[in-house]
């Protein structure tokens, strides 16, 4: 299975993230040598989309849900090395679909008919290099590269199943013995662990004759498809 992954995030001292439900951000500077930054946001987030194996790709409707954002940054006087920046983040989401088709998943089938639901449950840590290319007191701009590290997996569930099995011999009195198997609740799971590239780049621009800053920052891949394992 494969899914497209980029990101584009932003953030501000104020209402400038679209869908953000809390932003803010912590910089205490030291004779204004090493700045450290401690920031973090909150934002719903809309899933869509299909997934699945091979030609069984299935929609299941997957909801709305609050994701979190959390990040650490620190900067110094040394030109020659880099900036350091570290965020975490969360993408966790459910959905259930009605099986028109059979399904495969993680290595499980899902037979037609089957009421299944999935649940995504990934997080990732970003590790951040980058330089400040340009900074006139009013507008700068960081550029750098990061490394993306996955970890998580998707789980479809399918409907809790049992056997039941009747064997009858004898003609009068007829003996029928049923026969009963424990319920089965059929499990797919796709892990990823995967760590990808991508460009980072940061803009921070300063609110003339007031004390707010906007803080633009865009991650965006440099493979095009992250592949989940099967």
């Amino acid at each position: 299975m494969k899914i497209m992954v980029w990101a584009v995030t932003f953030t501000a001292f104020f209402t400038f993230a679209p869908q953000a439900a809390a932003i803010f951000t912590f910089t205490p500077q030291a004779n204004n040598t090493v700045g450290l930054y401690l920031g973090g946001q909150i934002w719903q987030s809309e899933a869509s989309g299909i997934f699945g194996e091979k030609n069984t790709l299935i929609d299941f409707n997957l909801k709305k849900e609050l994701q979190a954002n959390y990040f650490i940054a620190i900067e110094h006087p040394y030109p020659l090395l880099p900036y350091v920046r570290i965020s975490s983040t969360t993408l966790d989401t459910t959905g259930k679909t009605h099986l028109a088709q059979v399904f495969n998943f993680g290595g499980e089938a899902f037979a037609i008919d089957d009421n299944v639901s999935a649940s995504v449950n990934v997080s990732y840590i970003d590790y951040t290099l980058y330089y400040e290319l340009f900074d006139n007191g009013l507008f700068s701009v960081d550029l750098g590269l990061t490394a993306r590290d996955f970890n998580g997996a998707i789980t479809v569930t399918g409907e809790v199943t049992s056997t039941h099995d009747e064997e009858c011999h004898g003609e009068t009195p007829v003996v029928c013995i049923i026969t009963t198997t424990d319920p089965v609740t059929p499990r797919g799971k796709s892990p990823t662990n995967d760590i990808e590239p991508m460009l980072y780049v940061a803009t921070n621009i300063n609110i003339p004759l007031t004390r707010l800053s906007a803080i633009a920052q865009v991650d965006l891949v440099l493979v095009a498809y992250h592949s989940m394992n099967e």
